[in-house]
C-alpha cells in the first residue's frame, strides 16, 4: 500500500475518519500542531499495529558495503525491519487502514531528511480508508526483510552506529532493555 502521485498516505486502525484535524500528539517533540501523512518511501514504516515498536534500516548513497553486509544480510534487499515476537499476533489480526490525502496540502518534515509529512489545516481524505491488507506480505511483496526478535535494543543499538538509514517507531513500547 502506497500513495500515487499527488497523494501522501496516513495509516490509522480507525477507519471512520472523515476529517484530520491537527493536534500535538501526546508523545510529540514539538508544540505545533500537526495532521502527519508520509509519502511512498515511509508508507513501509506503518505497515504494523500502530503501537508496536519497531526498528527499520535501509541503505542510502552513503551506506558502507560493510554495514550493508553485516546489517542487511547476503541477499538482504535494500531495507529491514524489525519487530518483537510478542508483537506477531497483532501484526496477524490488526486491521490498518490507509487514508488518501491530498499531498499540495502537505510540507516535509524532518531534518536532516524528512521522515514524514505535515499539514498545518485540516484535511478531508480523497475517499473512504482503504484497508491494507496483510502485513506479513506487504513486506513480502516490497522485498523488505521482516525480523523477529527476542528484544529490539540490542539490533537498534547497532543500527544507529551505521551508515545506514534508519528509524525507530513506537520504541517506548519495547520490552525492557536486557
Amino acid at each position: 500500500m502506497r500513495p500515487v502521485p499527488g497523494q501522501v498516505l496516513h495509516f490509522s486502525e480507525d477507519p471512520t475518519i472523515t476529517r484530520f484535524v491537527p493536534h500535538v500528539a501526546a508523545t510529540a517533540q514539538q508544540a505545533e500542531a500537526y495532521v502527519w501523512a508520509v509519502d511512498e518511501v515511509r508508507a513501509p514504516d506503518y505497515w504494523f499495529p500502530r503501537s508496536c515498536p519497531r526498528a527499520m534500516a535501509w541503505t542510502t548513497e552513503t551506506s558502507s558495503r560493510t554495514d550493508r553486509e553485516r546489517i542487511l544480510g547476503p541477499g538482504g534487499g535494500e531495507r529491514v525491519h524489525a519487530v518483537e515476537y510478542r508483537w506477531l499476533e497483532a501484526m496477524r489480526t490488526v486491521r490498518v487502514f490507509a487514508y488518501r490525502l491530498p499531498a499540495d496540502r502537505f510540507r516535509p518534515f524532518g531534518k536532516p531528511v524528512p521522515h514524514a509529512v505535515v499539514a498545518t489545516e485540516p484535511v478531508e481524505p480523497l475517499g473512504p480508508a482503504e484497508p491494507i491488507g496483510n502485513l506479513f506480505e506487504l513486506h513480502e511483496e516490497a522485498g523488505v526483510q521482516l525480523r523477529v526478535l527476542p528484544n529490539l535494543w540490542p539490533f537498534w543499538d547497532v543500527v544507529v552506529q551505521t551508515t545506514l538509514g534508519f528509524s525507530g517507531i513506537r520504541l517506548r513500547n519495547a520490552a525492557p532493555r536486557p
